[in-house]
């Protein structure tokens, strides 16, 4: 079994089987410096169009300075036109006017500066897959391991392993069960050196739980292990 060979450093980390580099393809922290956006190694962002400001290109309405902040995990994959429409973007909706009269008549601002310095974060976890066309709405998170389907629109947070569609999105199914989600949040894989990843590639390509609780034990401890489920369903949850 080949070790396994991610170049954190590449621009365009695919190289396709005629030895030309893909360009559509890009790892997201080796083409954004955006002081409002972090981004977690090896998340890739794959676009069909040219792009100049990937920043802009996901984020269009997060501009430098702004109250609020895009985190995005290691290992996340994310499809072409997918968006992320974070706090700056939004109106007042409380007030009986959401028009943003600050915006074009600075003399208006001390009605609004309260307003505008508000901002919650929009947290995406690791290994996340966003479907093509996608829309993340602001101050949502998206736990590790969901799956965000193809032009959903998601409106709220979602769970951690969840698969979500639609418009607004709901959650479709839980990717396993209860017990097996908290044995992958314990092995937490994506934060484990490169070199233990790709020894843990038999387990992370498969979905066999005995080598998942090993993994977990060698590489966590037995103090990770989460405790025991009854009928599915975690002992923190039940009378």
């Amino acid at each position: 079994m080949a070790d396994l060979s991610l170049d954190a450093r590449a621009r365009h980390p695919i190289t396709l089987p005629d030895g030309q580099v893909y360009p559509n393809t890009v790892w997201l922290d080796a083409v954004i410096d955006h002081p409002n956006i972090e981004v977690g190694a090896y998340s890739y962002y794959n676009d069909f169009g040219a792009v100049e400001d990937y920043a802009a290109r996901l984020a269009p309405y997060l501009h430098k300075g702004a109250p609020e902040r895009l985190r995005i995990g290691r290992f996340c994959q994310i499809a072409n036109g997918a968006r992320f429409i974070t706090s700056s973007a939004d109106h007042p909706k409380r007030w009986f006017t959401a028009f943003p009269f600050a915006v074009f008549d600075a003399a208006q601002m001390p009605y609004f500066a309260q307003e505008f310095a508000k901002g919650g974060d929009t947290v995406i976890g690791h290994d996340v897959w966003i479907g093509d066309g996608a829309t993340i709405l602001p101050q949502v998170t998206v736990g590790n391991g969901a799956i965000i389907g193809a032009r959903a629109v998601v409106a709220r947070d979602v769970p951690a392993y969840a698969v979500v569609a639609g418009n607004p999105a709901r959650v479709v199914r839980r990717r396993f069960a209860p017990e097996i989600i908290a044995l992958l949040e314990a092995l937490a894989w994506w934060d484990l050196p490169l070199e233990t990843i790709g020894a843990l590639m038999p387990v992370l390509t498969s979905a066999q739980v005995e080598p998942l609780k090993n993994a977990v034990l060698e590489h966590r401890g037995a103090g990770a292990m989460p405790p025991p489920f009854d009928n599915g369903k975690n002992p923190s949850e039940t009378a």
